[in-house]
């Protein structure tokens, strides 16, 4: 998600091989925002990557370990134009809020869904849980919320679990890992 003309959030195993653990390649590494049926409105390059600095890569992450599953990436240019605009952070979401999820999850790859109204259940641990179906692929996708007239970002994907039966997404408060990433890119 595009948070600033030149800094992408998502969420930090995205940016590792799920077989090997090892780190991806970011010069392989491609942004490209506002992608519809294959096209992209810009695409951009990575200079740099910084992700969470208590993040440990696991297959199978606790929900424990879902506020720290997050990377702020550095654009080699930044996306400047009138079409695709940086997302605004939210200060904050509790228990009842009603969020939505954009991802490209499972067969969805070059086509975006929207799962409009989603509610926050409350957290697991330091983990949010929503109440969003997210499937394979959802990782790192934007939770949004109407506040101020506008979309703000308030969380990404981290994992999705089960929650009597049901399938729910987790994601974490971004205030302090954001100032964390962003304190690390400075």
């Amino acid at each position: 998600t595009l948070i600033a003309s030149d800094r992408v959030l998502t969420a930090a195993h995205c940016l590792f091989d799920r077989d090997t653990g090892s780190p991806l390649d970011i010069a392989e590494l491609e942004f490209r925002a506002g992608l519809r049926g294959g096209r992209a409105e810009a695409s951009r390059g990575l200079r740099r990557v910084v992700t969470h600095p208590d993040y440990v890569f696991s297959r199978s992450p606790s929900p424990d370990q879902v506020p720290s599953d997050l990377a702020l990436l550095e654009l080699h240019q930044p996306i400047r134009t009138t079409r695709i605009l940086p997302f605004r952070v939210s200060r904050g979401v509790g228990r009842g809020t009603e969020v939505g999820i954009v991802s490209y999850a499972k067969g969805r790859a070059g086509h975006p869904s929207l799962q409009e109204i989603c509610n926050v259940l409350g957290t697991a641990g330091a983990a949010l849980v929503i109440d969003c179906a997210v499937d394979f692929g959802a990782s790192g996708a934007p939770i949004f919320r109407d506040e101020a007239g506008g979309m703000r970002l308030v969380s990404v994907v981290s994992s999705m679990a089960d929650l009597e039966g049901r399938r729910v997404a987790l994601g974490m408060d971004l205030a302090r890992p954001l100032a964390t990433l962003r304190a690390a890119l400075e």
